[in-house]
């Protein structure tokens, strides 16, 4: 069952129009940062209830995906994390494809395992993880069944 809310776009506007673009064009257009391909995440706000739209790096595997609260390695994370904490119902457009996933953070060899996938994509993820005293939280978001 698809979210529903109002949206409400990100402040930033370089992240607002990648993701607006992106999905306008089902994934066309702004489908890639640094020449890798990103995939859009709606997450529904943990205190707003809106919709919020996120463009992330594509880590796919079996059709799964990972997704990484790494802010470039700042020391607070980005609240799209909280969201998924609150709210684990998620929607990701991948191209296309617009599905819903059920988000579920990852810990000890589970994490280790999509960590090394996540780096294979996106290498400066080992890099932000330098940069911070926090471990940054990934989640893995498989497909929802309901």
């Amino acid at each position: 069952m698809p979210l529903t809310g109002e949206y409400k776009p990100s402040t930033a506007d370089w992240a607002r129009t990648q993701a607006e673009e992106y999905e306008a064009s089902q994934g066309a257009k702004a489908n890639t940062l640094r020449g890798v391909p990103i995939i859009v995440l709606t997450t529904v706000g943990a205190k707003s209830g809106a919709l919020r739209k996120t463009a992330l790096m594509r880590v796919e595997h079996d059709g799964r995906y990972l997704v990484v609260a790494s802010k470039g390695g700042a020391h607070d994370e980005p609240k799209w994390a909280e969201n998924m904490r609150r709210h684990p119902h998620v929607e990701l457009q991948d191209g296309a494809t617009k599905r819903d996933y059920t988000a579920r953070e990852l810990t000890g060899d589970e994490r280790a395992l999509w960590w090394t996938r996540a780096a294979e994509v996106w290498p400066d993820y080992d890099n932000y993880q330098k940069r911070t005293d926090r471990q940054i939280a990934i989640f893995l978001l498989e497909p929802r069944t309901e």
